[in-house]
């Protein structure tokens, strides 16, 4: 199946090849996104993980903090993973004077809440909405400090909110791309009204992806 819909990834720095995969398999017309060209042409964007200070400076010094800014203010959809949930946020609890961050979602997010690289972890994740567990891959995630109104939480670990979303937004502290596993991209997808419903009920076949 292929859709009209463009869906970009922000290719600025972090592990976006891995979401351009799970894109592409779900049909989606799938694109780096690197300049304000090329944000102009999408319908929706995924942020990845990286590292999030790194993204914020690299969109000030591209020009393009302010224009995805009015695009997500404007509704875009957006899906954050792991530093992009850090960079979606509306507030960041340890982020550096500055460090800038899209308002995307009324959350509050920490970097490296479960550790550094050494605490990274793996987890089966009961998610809303998925009949089977979501294999979630922890590295240096992100933790949510608190969520603010409206905000459905989705999915969590002892407690702690690991996925949540806020009408066209997603944000996950975890790397869903590096399951291989289409599900969650799909009800991003679904549920900000850019793919039907019917995909939904897709074969969950998963893809190769390269971290």
């Amino acid at each position: 199946m292929t859709s009209s819909v463009t869906v970009g990834v922000l290719a600025l720095q972090g592990a976006f090849a891995a979401h351009l995969s799970i894109l592409r398999d779900l049909g989606v017309e799938a694109c780096e996104v690197k300049t304000n060209e090329q944000l102009a042409s999408i319908d929706a964007l995924v942020i990845p993980g990286g590292e999030s200070t790194t993204m914020s400076m690299l969109l000030v010094k591209g020009d393009m903090l302010d224009p995805l800014r009015q695009r997500v203010a404007d509704g875009m959809p957006v899906f954050g993973t792991c530093a992009g949930m850090i960079l979606c946020s509306e507030g960041i609890e340890d982020g550096r004077a500055d460090q800038h961050c899209l308002s995307a979602i009324p959350i509050v997010s920490r970097r490296n809440g479960y550790g550094r690289q050494i605490d990274s972890f793996e987890a089966e994740l009961d998610v809303t909405g998925l009949d089977e567990p979501f294999h979630g891959v922890f590295i240096r995630a992100p933790v949510v400090d608190s969520v603010g109104d409206g905000v459905s939480v989705l999915a969590a670990v002892d407690g702690q909110p690991v996925l949540c979303s806020h009408g066209p937004v997603t944000v996950a502290s975890f790397h869903p791309e590096l399951s291989g596993d289409s599900r969650l991209h799909r009800r991003w997808l679904i549920d900000a009204g850019l793919l039907p419903e019917g995909l939904a009920e897709a074969s969950d076949e998963t893809v190769e992806v390269t971290p």
